[in-house]
């Protein structure tokens, strides 16, 4: 008696660009790999929107030489609203469209950079990273962001949250990646105005933090701003590791400052969330609380653990509100968290675990 195989059913990937080479590159690319296919291949957004509608595909892949509008009010307007997964194809003469990229951070879900010179052979080069995250896309949860509403103040008692068995300010350090624009977004927006100082490890290709900074700066109470070499953190500010550095928490006298780093990829990726992480471990012990959220893969996992084994309180994003559930995950079951909380509380969590210190850094 044979028993029949259940046939699993293939990602169905739509293809939008207005380049043929990447379009056809990218097409043939996902029909080779047994379990998906590119179910439409269309050169603009108003053709790519009547198949998406036709196919319902399960990821979208779009490359673009440059955002313009009808691209971004097809990302804004259709895909973000119907909680389709972007995989953005960056090329380097994107780089140029500042203001339109501070649009594109809120509506592509993950993204590829492909260096313009040579688009063919970095194409070749990252299509096992474009299929890889068309996966992990295809499997994606999306949905509405909730409104939330600022977190308020409890008194200017965050700057003064000093342990008394070292005299440097406590510090947040956050990790994120598939996902994390908007994660990260909707924590810092919470943030007050005399919080501690934040270092952020965000995974996003070179050239295209500033923007995402500079919309996180818009929004917030607090100071966001892109980490340079040298920066000394300071309370109610936020510092984002640049897409082509590692940024590492350092010390100078009794103040912590930003160090960057090209050394070589960590977990692929740099920066790398734990490189941040285990510096702040290193650097901050107790005095540090550790945030991972929403991301592919392991990056921070071990990071993470690194600083709840040094005295850090630690928190990760759970799994109903992640985008990707991966690197969340990965620091759970390495054993890395202490707190397990959904994003739309989580501003709240940090802030009430704050709160639990006196003026002079002892728990109440």
């Amino acid at each position: 008696m044979s028993i029949a195989t259940e046939i699993m059913p293939k990602i169905k990937v739509a293809v939008v660009g207005n380049s043929v080479l990447v379009r056809n590159f990218i097409k043939s690319s996902v029909n080779s790999q047994k379990d998906m296919e590119a179910v439409c291949t269309t050169p603009d957004t108003y053709a790519a929107w009547q198949s998406i509608r036709k196919f319902h595909p399960d990821v979208v892949v779009l490359s673009a030489e440059v955002l313009h509008r009808d691209i971004l009010d097809f990302l804004q307007r259709h895909m973000y609203l119907q909680h389709i997964p972007v995989l953005m194809i960056c090329t380097q003469t994107m780089h140029n469209s500042t203001d339109r990229m501070v649009r594109y951070g809120t509506v592509a879900v993950d993204s590829v950079f492909i260096p313009h010179a040579d688009i063919k052979g970095g194409l070749q080069t990252g299509i096992d990273e474009i299929t890889t995250k068309i996966r992990v896309l295809s499997e994606a949860h999306l949905r509405a962001l909730p409104s939330i509403k600022p977190v308020s103040s409890k008194s200017h008692i965050f700057s003064a949250l000093i342990n008394p068995t070292k005299s440097t300010q406590m510090v947040f350090a956050m990790g994120a990646s598939t996902g994390g624009t908007e994660a990260l977004k909707e924590i810092l927006i919470q943030m007050p105005q005399d919080c501690p100082g934040i270092v952020v490890a965000q995974h996003l290709p070179g050239g295209f933090t500033r923007s995402f900074v500079e919309r996180l700066d818009s929004v917030c109470r607090i100071t966001v701003k892109e980490a340079k070499h040298g920066d000394r953190i300071l309370p109610g500010h936020a510092y984002i590791a640049p897409g082509h550095s590692h940024l590492l928490l350092s010390r100078s006298g009794n103040s912590y400052v930003c160090e960057l780093s090209t050394g070589v990829p960590v977990n692929f990726h740099r920066p790398s969330v734990d490189v941040l992480f285990e510096s702040t471990a290193r650097v901050a012990g107790g005095n540090a609380v550790g945030i991972i959220l929403t991301g592919m893969g392991k990056d921070g996992a071990m990071g993470l653990r690194k600083m709840r084994d040094a005295g850090a309180h630690t928190f990760a994003q759970d799994e109903a509100s992640c985008v990707v559930f991966g690197m969340p995950k990965e620091a759970i079951a390495l054993g890395g968290v202490d707190e397990i909380v959904p994003l739309k509380d989580m501003a709240r969590h940090i802030l009430d675990y704050l709160h639990s210190f006196d003026s002079n850094g002892l728990r109440k």
